[in-house]
């Protein structure tokens, strides 16, 4: 029989601590915040739905998107046990320079957008962590400026080959000239993606007012007060190039571009150089033998081709046939610093979040944007421990398995036998692929392909007339 008492204020003053309320409303919600998702829900509640759904939106039927964060849910870890994890060390190398976490920010469009700060507190975020930031072409502060909040930092330029080429020509030398170390060539936007819920909201950039986005705002009168108290909004580092934003940004797709393009930019860069948007294993060699620095695995978050390849799964394949000879980076579909464990086990040198940022910078500006970091930073941290690891160096293959929930469909020998011999070869090859619940871990070292660099570009004719560049060392 347990004996009761009368409670004892002294002793209930032992066991029970108030905590002071926190009277500061954004730190209240960013400290609330324990996962990226969380960051999303209050961004989801802060910002006009036009704006918002622009930043969380993706292509058509968003099942690229959907499909990518899927696929790093689908995952096994296996850890080691009995091994001290007292010390873990998450610094990588990537590129020719250190980086204290293996993941940086990916670049994104038009950041201001979302919120005022924009990619002022994205680079402002990464210097202070010790990451690489990446400026998009089509971003609402100047390559200059970007230099100036992180002067010390890793500064990264993501480029659009447009259509008048002097335009990009430009935006290279000026990133150069700014002391950039990393040039990211985006090759997988021929046109823009269908962006359904942009023309559900009747979406523009810059944004119109209607009826419908006056009332959404009505909760929400701090974005509209900073957006209407700030400079406007414009792709600051094409302000002098002239045209509309709606001009500049149809401009900025160009399906005409190619590996003779490609050929001219590296010749004027004079730093590493990284292709961003490739999606199957051919195209990775190919880019290999060319003796580019990196390349980045990514369907651009879903909001180009939707159905593409999940990068995730292309990962162990290509780090396996070419990671010896090019530095091998994934995006798309990171939400958890669990996600970034598994990619860098599975043979990427590095990883890159886009939306994770902006949820962010939606959900509190700079102290958004630092948030994230360290959601992201500690759950790496936690990962790591859990497994046993003490390094990034130290993850490999057999920590990860890929649980499969995607297979290419096995053809009955009836149908395959209807279908004509020129096109039966890639379906009997589709019809081989593994139908188990797991598909077997990759193997950890990776196969090395010779790849000879090329010496520069080939004629002096394709570099532009008017510009003295220099050759890629």
């Amino acid at each position: 029989m347990v004996k009761r008492q009368f409670p004892n204020p002294i002793e209930l003053a032992k066991l029970m601590k108030f905590k002071a309320p926190e009277l500061n409303g954004k730190k209240r919600r960013l400290d609330g915040a324990l996962t990226i998702y969380d960051l999303k829900d209050i961004a989801k509640r802060r910002t006009p739905k036009a704006a918002y759904d622009y930043t969380d939106g993706s292509a058509e039927g968003e099942i690229s998107l959907s499909r990518a964060r899927q696929a790093f849910e689908d995952i096994e870890f296996h850890p080691s046990i009995l091994r001290d994890a007292s010390n873990v060390s998450t610094t990588t190398q990537i590129l020719g320079g250190t980086s204290a976490m293996p993941f940086g920010i990916a670049p994104t469009g038009f950041t201001r957008l979302m919120q005022t700060e924009g990619e002022i507190a994205g680079a402002g975020a990464a210097a202070a962590a010790g990451i690489p930031f990446t400026l998009s072409t089509l971003g609402t502060t100047s390559i200059e400026d970007v230099k100036a909040e992180n002067p010390n930092g890793r500064n990264w330029f993501q480029l659009y080959l447009m259509r008048e080429r002097e335009i990009s020509y430009g935006l290279v030398e000026r990133a150069a000239a700014a002391g950039y170390d990393t040039l990211m060539f985006t090759v997988d936007t021929p046109v823009a993606g269908a962006r359904l819920r942009d023309k559900r909201n009747g979406f523009s950039i810059p944004p119109q007012l209607t009826a419908g986005t006056i009332l959404n705002a009505i909760p929400r009168p701090w974005w509209w007060f900073d957006f209407l108290t700030t400079p406007p909004l414009e792709f600051a580092s094409l302000a002098t190039t002239g045209g509309t934003v709606g001009e500049l940004l149809d401009s900025a797709m160009d399906p005409s571009i190619n590996y003779e393009d490609l050929e001219i930019i590296r010749a004027m860069w004079p730093g590493k150089i990284v292709i961003k948007g490739v999606q199957n294993l051919e195209d990775s060699k190919r880019l290999a033998a060319l003796g580019v620095d990196g390349i980045l695995l990514s369907n651009h978050g879903g909001r180009q081709l939707d159905r593409a390849p999940i990068p995730f799964h292309l990962l162990p394949e290509v780090a396996r046939e070419v990671g010896n000879d090019v530095e091998v980076m994934v995006d798309t579909g990171i939400m958890n610093g669990a996600d970034v464990v598994a990619s860098m086990a599975l043979g990427a040198k590095f990883t890159l979040i886009g939306r994770a940022y902006l949820y962010g910078l939606m959900a509190g500006g700079r102290q958004g944007v630092d948030r994230t970091i360290e959601i992201l930073s500690d759950q790496i941290v936690r990962t790591m421990k859990l497994l046993e690891v003490t390094s990034i160096e130290e993850l490999e293959p057999k920590h990860v398995t890929q649980l499969q929930r995607l297979a290419p469909r096995a053809v009955a020998p009836s149908a395959a036998a209807a279908v004509p011999a020129k096109r039966a070869a890639p379906r009997k090859a589709a019809a081989s692929a593994p139908a188990t619940a797991k598909a077997a871990p990759a193997k950890a070292a990776p196969k090395k392909t010779a790849a000879a660099k090329p010496a520069a570009a080939k004629t002096a004719a394709k570099k532009p007339a008017t510009k003295k560049v220099a050759t890629k060392k």
